[in-house]
Formats: structure tokens, sequence, C-alpha cells
């Protein structure tokens, strides 16, 4: 199944339906094992434009996983450089047509605009994050690694990443939740219950 518990363990493997992304929720830690695609700036602007064309593309979009990184080239006896995520926010004038046309799943860094959010609401997906700076790390779970499509942009083509245990958090679930904005509300709130105190001049002079 594309989405199996076990173990306090959540194990997610495209290709995704709207019953698998119904059962993650803002928070989540989740591993991705099996297939998921690569796509930053220059890659999304060639795929929109031929959505635009009515041209083929690299891949069948339904059910997918979008991970945003341009790795670092391998080092001899390694698959793949550093493989960490890249800002999202970059991608989100792109990312509602593909939400449209049944891509599943994102993997990012950063928060997302309203346009996005509304479009994993209305299109049934979800937006995770992984941790930045730590490519060589991540790196370690890609298992095969081949070029799909726009070879000439270099680090930046599409490629077609196997994976095992890929580690990434749900940030934006299809519910409306966004896991930054709800860290940044409980610190509000913790600030305005006294939780942080400053200190004044004269308890600091004593």
């Amino acid at each position: 199944m594309p989405v199996t518990r076990e173990n306090g363990e959540i194990r997610v493997s495209a290709p995704l339906g709207d019953d698998d992304v119904a059962q993650l929720r803002v928070g989540d830690h989740v591993k991705f094992f099996g297939t998921i695609y690569t796509s930053r700036d220059a890659a999304h602007k060639r795929i929109i434009a031929a959505i635009d064309a009515g041209d083929a593309l690299p891949y069948e979009l339904p059910g997918q996983v979008i991970y945003y990184v341009g790795p670092t080239p391998a080092r001899p006896g390694r698959i793949v450089g550093a493989a960490g995520p890249t800002t999202a926010m970059r991608l989100d004038p792109y990312t509602p047509p593909l939400l449209e046309r049944g891509l599943k799943a994102i993997i990012g860094k950063g928060g997302r605009g309203p346009a996005v959010k509304d479009a994993l609401q209305k299109y049934h997906a979800v937006y995770l994050i992984a941790i930045g700076g730590a490519g060589a790390l991540l790196s370690k779970t890609i298992k095969q690694l081949d070029v799909i499509a726009y070879e000439d942009l270099g680090t930046e083509s599409v490629k077609k990443l196997e994976v095992e245990g890929f580690p990434a958090i749900v940030c934006c679930d299809m519910y409306g939740g966004d896991l930054l904005l709800e860290g940044k509300e409980q610190y509000r709130d913790q600030a305005t219950l006294g939780a942080y105190q400053s200190v004044g001049p004269a308890e600091k002079a004593g």
C-alpha cells in the first residue's frame, strides 16, 4: 500500500491517491520508498511550457512525488552528491497547475504561499519539508539516479530517484494545516502567557 504505518513509522510510496494523502497530517514524520522525481526552477518552467503547448511531459504526474533538489555531481564510487532541498516558495507560481494534473506530494524547504496551500486542499495533495543543510545525509537514502529529461540543465535536469527511507515532515496537509504557522502561533501564545520573560535593567544590575 502507498501509505503504511508500522512500529510508529509512516512509510510512503508513489503512486499516491486521495485516500493516501488523507492519512498524512501536519507534523507527521514519514519515510519515502521507491520513486520520486527531482525538479527545480528551470525544469518547472519547461514542464509548464510543455503543459501549455499540449506536449508530452517527462513523466506522468498523477500520484507522483516531486523533490525540489538539484543534486551535486557524485564523487567516484557514489550514486549522487549532496542532495539537500531548495527553497520551495520559489516554485509557488508553477505548483498549482501540477497539482491540478494529479501531483500528490512535494518535498522542499521552507513555507508555501496561500495559492499553493489552497491548491493542496482543492486537489488533495501534501507538502513536506526535508532538513536543509543535511544534503550529504539525505543522499545516502538515494539508491539509484537516472536523468530522464532536460539533460542540458545539468544539476537542474529532471531525475528519477529510487530512495529507501528518505525522511521528511508533513508541513502543509490537505486540511489546511501549516506546521510552520502553527509553530509561530505556539511561540506567540507562550510569550503572551509569560513563558518568555525579559529581564529588566534593575534586575540585571542586581
